[in-house]
This record gives structure tokens, sequence and C-alpha cells, in this order.
């Protein structure tokens, strides 16, 4: 019996903290503007926290992503929010789903709504008020917990117990659930990996695999959204003891092959890695001497400010590394033509990569810290005055030459090296 009661006041008191969580969330942030449009446009609407903001109260993690389900439809919820002149965009309209800017931040409003008719990517949907049909065509039960304002919760499908005992549980029929959209595999990997406490059921197992080939219907944005939310410390931490999900994770993804530099990394490189962001990791993870890194930009469609830096990375190590690739002399020209987000990437990818501890290389990352790429202080203005060169061709070629020789001298150049340069 006092085992017993002991776990009733546990739950009791991870209940009151999700509570309290929730109300904290409501009112100290601009989330009660939306609770008080939607619940001010009639006397039957209702509008409730719904998925990770809930998971994560519960489980007292920090909360980075704000999602609302509301018995109100997509029309009626633009009307409410434009009473209260709150902004929103119709991002998945057909879906159901609005989504809100206030101050800094963005949240989600979807319709409460039944899925007619999937094929592994897309849905008809029928929008409904009614919240046990919404919770039934969600993915897993800790993702089918609903809360109000105040921190009460609707949970029609036991998901706080599932997380309590790390359970990753699908509602219904899983393999029907994988075939109503397929990024559920991928997801199902993520939960499993941030929160079970059990084995993987080898049915589930052969179900991922057995539907595998539905990856190639999905959108690659939608894909490479759901790698950004693998690719963190809780779920990495994991992977190393779940050869199952990794063996998933890489037939999902191929172009990913070194995960094992995620795995027995000493104190230094573990706190590099936590701090890391998606695109160096993405790099850790496809950068090496083939054409594996033009294949993923490509296939993924990865943007070209990231792309950039991928390419920056991949450029400087497809060449091979000598002694004077760390110079400060070859440093300082990344640096300067190439920016500080390519001198870090590039420094801290061989850091980490490395299997010792690489002092030099961590004095050097550190060096550059501060810095602020320097301007050149000769113009073409004193060259003209100084030199009587006129404007034109001849003059952009010795400023080019005299920019070169700076970088190279580690950002210092003399005015004998100067009239050298002139008088050639």
């Amino acid at each position: 019996m006092k085992k017993f009661l002991d776990k009733l006041f546990l739950r009791n008191d991870n209940l009151k903290e999700a509570s309290k969580n929730l109300r904290d969330l409501s009112f100290k942030t601009p989330c009660l503007k939306i609770f008080e449009a939607i619940e001010s446009f009639s006397q039957s609407s209702e509008i409730r926290y719904v998925g990770g903001c809930v998971r994560k109260s519960i489980l007292n993690e920090k909360i980075d992503d704000i999602d609302f389900a509301t018995n109100l439809e997509p029309k009626d919820v633009c009307e409410a929010l434009d009473k209260n002149e709150i902004r929103y965009y119709e991002t998945g309209i057909d879906y159901g789903t609005i989504t809100v800017t206030i101050d800094n931040y963005k949240f989600e409003i979807t319709s409460l709504r039944e899925d007619v008719s999937t094929d592994g990517r897309h849905a008809l949907v029928k929008f409904s008020t009614d919240w046990k049909k919404d919770a039934s065509r969600r993915d897993f039960t800790i993702n089918a917990i609903y809360s109000d304002k105040k921190g009460n919760l609707f949970d029609p499908y036991n998901g706080q117990d599932d997380l309590k005992n790390g359970v990753i549980r699908f509602i219904g029929d899983s393999e029907k659930r994988i075939q109503e959209d397929y990024l559920r595999i991928l997801r199902y990997l993520r939960f499993f990996l941030q929160y079970s406490k059990k084995k993987h059921k080898p049915e589930i197992i052969s179900i991922l695999k057995k539907n595998i080939f539905g990856i190639s219907k999905l959108s690659k944005e939608r894909l490479i959204n759901e790698l950004k939310k693998i690719l963190t410390k809780e779920v990495l931490m994991n992977l190393k003891n779940d050869k199952l999900s990794l063996e998933i994770i890489r037939l999902i993804f191929p172009e990913l092959k070194y995960f094992n530099v995620f795995f027995n990394n000493n104190f230094y490189k573990k706190n590099l890695l936590e701090e890391a962001d998606f695109i160096l990791l993405i790099s850790l993870l496809i950068v090496d001497e083939t054409d594996n890194v033009d294949y993923f930009l490509y296939k993924y469609k990865i943007s070209k400010k990231d792309s950039k830096r991928i390419k920056n990375i991949h450029d400087f190590y497809k060449e091979k590394i000598t002694s004077k690739s760390f110079s400060e002399r070859n440093m300082n020209s990344i640096f300067y033509y190439k920016g500080k987000d390519a001198i870090d990437d590039i420094l801290n990818f061989k850091i980490i990569k490395s299997s010792k501890i690489q002092n030099d290389l961590i004095r050097l990352a550190k060096s550059y810290k501060d810095k602020t790429i320097p301007n050149i202080p000769i113009k073409a203005d004193i060259l003209m005055k100084k030199y009587q060169i006129p404007e034109g061709k001849i003059l952009g070629e010795k400023l080019k030459k005299i920019e070169t020789e700076w970088v190279n001298n580690n950002f210092r150049i003399s005015d004998n090296q100067i009239k050298k340069i002139i008088e050639i």
C-alpha cells in the first residue's frame, strides 16, 4: 500500500508541476491573448494546448514550440484573430492550421479535424468539434494530450502514463498510422530515442522496415525538418546504444555516414557538439573525399547560405591536409575571404573529428572568437593620388595584388611592399 501511495503522490506532484508550467506558459507569454481571442468568439468556442508543449510541460523540459487546437473552423479562427488585431498567416489552412506571430513568439493554431483520406504524404480533412476524434487521428499517445490555459489536462489515450513509463505507443493500428504519413517512421524513432525506457517491439521494427519505401513520397523539406529534431543532444546520446534505430535512420539517409563521430567523445568535444548547430552536425556526417556532399546538397535542396557553409568545410578538407593547412597565414586568408563562420566551422570540424585532443587547434579557434574581419587600409583614392595611377583596369589589378600581399602577411603591409607592387 505504501509503494502504491508513493507512486500516486509522485504522479500528483509531476502533474502539479506540469500544470504550473502550463499556467506559466499562459500568463507569462502572449498565449493568453490567443486564448482570449478564441474563447470570446462565441459561447461554445474552445482552445487548448496540444502536442509537444504539453508533453514537455509534463516532463519539465524546455518548451520551444507552442501548438494549439480549437473547435473553431479556420475561417472563424481568422475572424477571431482579426477582431483582436492579432497577426497571422494562413500557412496550412487547407489542413486547418493558422500561424500566429505576437512579439517574438510564433504559434500554430489547428482546427479539430478528422482525416477523411490519406496517401502517406497529404490528407483530405474534415473539420470537427469532437476533441476525442481529433485525438484519435494523432500519431502517438504522448502527443494527444491537451490542456486548457490553467493546466487542466484532457488525456483520452493515457499519454501521461506512457510518458511516465517510457512507452512510445501508436494510437490505433501502427501500420495504418504510418501509411497515413510515412514521416511517422522518423517521428517514432525520435520519440523512442528521447523517451523510451523499453526495448523496441520486434513487430514495430518490422512494420517500420516494411514501409520504409514510403519515405520517398515525402517532401525533402519535411525530411530535413525532422532530421533537425533528431540531430539534438537528447536524441544522439541514446543513438549509440540503439542499433535498430541507427540502422533505419541510415536506410532513410544513406548520405549520413559518420555517426560514430558523436560517440565516445572527451569532455571538450562533447561541449562543442552540444553547441554545434544543424549545419556543422550535418557536415560532420557527410563531408569526405567523395561527391557525397554535392549529392546531399542537391538531393535535399539546402539553402544557398547553408550550402556555402558546408561547401567551405568540404573544399578545405578535400585537399591534402599538411602542416601549412592550419598556419596563421592560411587561416587568416580563410577568415578574410570566407568569413567567421567558415573559420569556426573548419576548426571545430577538425577538433571534433580528431581522435585526440588538439590543443593547438583549440587555442587557434579561441583566438578567432572575438576577432573581426579587418578592412584593408589601402584604398583606390590613395593609389590614384600618391602614385598617379588613373582609374581603370590597372588600378584594379594593383589593388588586388596589394590586398593579397596584405592578407598573406597577416594583415600587415609596408610602404616599400606597396611601392614594389606599384612599380612592377
